[in-house]
């Protein structure tokens, strides 16, 4: 056995790690001067591509035009034969290939320019640099030529500018292999410009449709030029309008505006031939429509306060009131819709009835409805919610519910606060729309009078409101408030929310003056005007612009009086007053029409027997409370 010695094995592991470091050292220093050359020449490939584009611009500056084009063309070829694998490096010369025709964009629109605004005449050295930069001036220029065509075509260039412009352009290089077929077509470009104009009025207007169907009927008569314009502009323009056209027709559809929906699907319809989604809303538009004619006769208009949603408040016990005569209860208001469909009443918007886009005059429209119906306006009045009908068992405000539906509050006969859409006539007529489409022509609802003596939909919305409203709340017991400015301005919020959210459901509305003047007849000016101004400072804000007035108590001002003409000029056209019979008449910038009260003392009437029966009417939660007095 051989034994090694303690001093061998250690020089033997020396010499072993000798070779080891010798080995790594030769590595290290391969790596090194791998590391170098790639260093080197990325540095110089990297300094390369930052000196392309400056040398390019300065060949150009200083007319050498060859070597700017073959340093452009030289970085195209590398382009074109770059490897997949090399997109990194590829779309660095890329970028470059973009700032070089930058750069010759610039220069050649600073030409183009000069030559619309100023008539300016091109040197020898401008022909020259853009006769010898060939492919990157020629594809600018004939931008150029095409646009300043169309600039003339829609009317915003001049003949003779257009003419001057080629004329400058045209000698120079190839550019007349665009130049040429323009100018043959110029004269057909001037006589196309009307319609085009027309066509991208309608765009203007939102009228999409409008747009579309005169760029077609140009297109049908012309080639070339102005043809391919209307195919570019026809194709922008359709898949522009399909998703926010579609979006409409579909709500309309769910507000039940079918005549409109009808009318707009059949004209996607025409432009969209092959889809699906229109030719189904088309169908269920046109099975809820039918004929229509103009109406010449009667237009009935009812109207009907707050409704007494809660009958136990308002007939049993201590808390029965003796004004419960002046309201319809839930019941009644049902009753009444009722037999205004059975007597095939529709519903139609009075607005329908004029045109009154100037403000100086108004124009008289021809009212149509479905064959075989009657036009009816529903007018709901001074819907404020005074604390002194609480007694009567109506509504303390309006609320938006989970389902962003207009809904009534009120608190019951054990004081339970409740919300339900059938507490008021706007969720009840909501719904009964909801259950008979064919009772509302195209989504006509009703309108909505206003106030601003104590609240406004229940609401406080002024400070001017306070004192009154506090006034109230005390004669009925209740504990006064001091709203905050935050306050009021939450509640002007939710008021503008609620109505719209009315607006939205085929509801309008009108003033019936701040103060819900009892007499306007016989009211000055001076407090009309204060009157008027106040309510469209503090609730007309509220609603938009605002074109009806319901006269409070039907004492309505005759239309030349210098009081009524105050208020047209004001921007009411349309005025209610009153009368158990079905009257309207035009008269100088303005429309009238009478409105029947309906209330419990009113329901009676002989006149309103053609409406409905009577008997049928009365709810039998106040022949429990016969001894109060109604009637």
């Amino acid at each position: 056995m051989t034994v090694f010695s303690s001093e061998y094995r250690v020089g033997e592991d020396e010499r072993k790690g000798g070779i080891g470091y010798t080995v790594a050292a030769v590595l290290c220093a391969v790596a090194l001067i791998a590391l170098g050359i790639v260093t080197l020449f990325i540095g110089r490939k990297t300094a390369y591509e930052m000196d392309t584009v400056p040398n390019f611009e300065k060949a150009i500056d200083e007319g050498r035009y060859t070597d700017a084009l073959d340093i452009y063309r030289g970085i195209q070829d590398e382009v074109l034969k770059a490897s997949p694998e090399n997109q990194a490096s590829n779309a660095v010369r890329v970028q470059m290939l973009d700032e070089m025709e930058s750069i010759v964009r610039v220069r050649v629109d600073s030409l183009c320019d000069h030559i619309i605004a100023s008539r300016y005449v091109l040197t020898y050295s401008d022909i020259n640099f853009l006769d010898s930069m060939r492919e990157l001036t020629s594809s600018v220029v004939s931008e150029r030529m095409y646009g300043i065509c169309e600039e003339f075509l829609l009317g915003k260039t001049e003949k003779p500018v257009v003419m001057y412009f080629f004329e400058q352009l045209q000698p120079i290089g190839n550019f007349s292999a665009t130049a040429n077929p323009l100018l043959r077509e110029l004269d057909f470009i001037e006589t196309a410009t009307g319609d085009v104009q027309t066509a991208e009025e309608s765009l203007s207007n939102g009228d999409y449709v409008a747009a579309v169907q005169k760029y077609t009927q140009v297109n049908d008569g012309y080639d070339g030029f102005v043809g391919d314009y209307c195919d570019k502009r026809i194709a922008a323009i359709k898949q522009t309008m399909y998703v926010p056209m579609m979006e409409e027709g579909e709500h309309m559809l769910q507000t039940f505006k079918f005549y409109s929906a009808e009318q707009l699907f059949s004209d996607l319809a025409v432009i969209f031939p092959e889809d699906e989604m229109i030719k189904s809303n088309l169908l269920t538009a046109t099975s809820h429509t039918s004929e229509v004619k103009e109406y010449r006769g009667a237009i009935e208009v009812i109207c009907v306060r707050s409704l007494i949603v809660d009958t136990d408040t308002a007939f049993a016990g201590r808390f029965r009131s003796g004004d419960t005569g002046l309201y319809l209860t839930t019941y009644e208001f049902e009753k009444i819709l009722e037999n205004l469909y059975a007597r095939d009443y529709v519903l139609v918007d009075p607005e329908n009835l004029i045109e009154a886009s100037d403000p100086t005059f108004l124009l008289e429209r021809n009212l149509v409805v479905p064959k075989g119906k009657k036009p009816l306006v529903v007018v709901i009045e001074n819907l404020q919610y005074n604390c002194s009908a609480y007694s009567c068992g109506t509504c303390r405000r309006l609320v938006l519910n989970d389902e962003n539906q207009v809904c009534g509050e009120y608190v019951n006969s054990a004081g339970e606060t409740i919300v339900s859409r059938t507490a008021e006539a706007i969720g009840m007529l909501d719904v009964f729309v909801e259950k008979h489409p064919d009772f509302t022509y195209d989504g006509a609802k009703g309108i909505i009078s206003v106030s601003g003596y104590e609240a406004c939909f229940g609401y406080v919305v002024a400070a001017d409101e306070i004192d009154d409203r506090n006034s109230a709340l005390s004669a009925a017991n209740l504990p006064q408030i001091n709203p905050t400015n935050d306050d009021i301005d939450f509640s002007r919020n939710r008021v503008m929310d609620i109505a719209s959210v009315l607006l939205d459901n085929g509801w309008k509305f009108a003033s019936c003056t701040y103060s819900y003047i009892a007499d306007c007849r016989n009211t000055e000016k001076a407090d009309i005007e204060l009157d008027t101004i106040k309510w469209l400072d503090q609730i007309g804000s509220l609603f938009g612009d605002v074109h009806m007035l319901v006269y409070p108590n039907g004492n309505y001002i005759y239309g030349t009086d210098e009081r009524a003409v105050y208020l047209k000029n004001n921007g009411f056209r349309i005025f209610f007053g009153g009368g158990a019979k079905p009257y309207y008449t035009y008269g100088d910038n303005y429309l009238y029409l009478d409105r029947a009260m309906m209330s419990y003392n009113t329901l009676s009437r002989k006149a309103y027997t053609e409406l409905f029966d009577y008997t049928e009417i009365i709810d039998p939660a106040r022949e429990q409370n016969s001894e109060n007095g109604e009637g």
